[in-house]
């Protein structure tokens, strides 16, 4: 996979071919990015890209078995690090503190597994990164964290707004370990024995992967920071957002039908080929943007959103970017809906050093 996919390669032809139509002499001046490594040394880092629908959208009787063998295939994979479209801590926590500027209405609150542990986010945070480089040294000497040392963590993991992560460290512990004690109060327990029904991919697909694979933790890329729309009127905004989207979304509408019918399978990898296959990303993808580029607004509302659409998923690519630049040659899944992963392909291809594996392969 030495080769980024063609299609990629294509996409940022056109953008340069594009580029020396409108700024001629800029376009000449900033040379052929995508050939910068091609004499690099060391090993290149793998990415795959997994499209996915929103599992909150489900029933709440659907049954995570269904996700077995889209969980097999990812396996197969064997990635190092899983990223997730969810908030980090640390993003959380600067929301909390700037709330008219950001929100959070996207981060659960801190407040019961500050009192079990006796750490705010931040404090949090830091020991969770001295743990986990202890931890890393006693791998070395073949030393497997004791239960104890897992429901510490769980607990820290909780207090640092990283759910996902507590849930990978519950779900390593036997069944007879998940109880209170090392900072696991009741009120931590019942919030991650509710994980194990709730409907949601980081859960589901990414947590269950990484204990199962024993990685100590998945990877919140999601950014909200650039995205929130400075307008008189957000009603009218999302009013002219949505009769875009409807305006625009006939074909995607009738092919979200039939996926319906895969929805209900007891096995769902049928499903995600669907939602991953190339022509279903591109119906999404022009449904999502190119129908609110061509929207007819006074104020140019569509055209803002596509902007901190644009933003929002440049900022995640950052994100993910970041889990890997000291693990030269990582193996990166990135989970995160599917509307994202055209953006995501496109511009993480661009990245020096990283290939974009075929996630229609992985999924054969």
């Amino acid at each position: 996979m030495r080769k980024k996919i063609n299609w990629i390669r294509g996409l940022v032809s056109t953008f340069a071919a594009t580029a020396i139509v409108a700024l001629p002499f800029a376009a000449q001046a900033q040379g052929d990015l995508a050939t910068l490594d091609r004499d690099m040394v060391g090993p290149r880092s793998q990415i795959l890209v997994l499209g996915t629908m929103h599992l909150n959208s489900l029933p709440k009787d659907f049954n995570p078995a269904a996700l077995d063998g889209v969980l097999n295939r990812l396996a197969a994979f064997k990635p190092d690090i899983i990223t997730v479209e969810d908030q980090s801590g640390e993003e959380c926590d600067l929301a909390a503190r700037h709330p008219a500027k950001y929100g959070a209405e996207y981060c659960d609150p801190t407040d019961v597994a500050k009192a079990a542990t006796g750490l705010d986010v931040p404090a949090a945070m830091a020991e969770v990164d001295k743990t986990l480089k202890a931890w890393a040294a006693q791998s070395v000497r073949n030393q497997a964290p004791t239960p104890a040392q897992r429901r510490r963590l769980a607990a820290l993991f909780l207090a640092s707004n990283e759910l996902a992560s507590a849930y990978v460290q519950w779900r390593q512990l036997p069944e007879a370990e998940r109880h209170v004690g090392d900072s696991l109060d009741t009120a931590l327990i019942a919030k991650l024995r509710r994980m194990e029904t709730v409907n949601n991919e980081s859960y589901q697909l990414a947590a269950r992967l990484a204990a199962r694979l024993g990685l100590q933790q998945v990877y919140a890329v999601d950014n909200h920071t650039g995205d929130r729309i400075d307008v008189p009127d957000i009603k009218a905004f999302v009013k002219s957002i949505e009769a875009a989207w409807v305006a625009g979304g006939v074909v995607l509408s009738e092919r979200e039908k039939r996926e319906d019918v895969l929805l209900k399978a007891s096995d769902l990898l049928p499903l995600y080929r669907s939602i991953n296959d190339p022509e279903g990303l591109r119906i999404r993808a022009e449904a999502n943007v190119s129908a609110a580029l061509r929207a007819k607004s006074p104020e140019g509302h569509p055209q803002m959103w596509v902007a901190g659409w644009e933003i929002r998923n440049l900022r995640m690519v950052a994100n993910i970017r970041e889990t890997f630049r000291e693990r030269l040659g990582a193996r990166v899944l990135s989970i995160v809906g599917a509307t994202h992963k055209p953006w995501f392909d496109a511009w993480l291809g661009q990245l020096q050093g990283v290939d974009i594996v075929d996630v229609a392969a992985v999924l054969k």
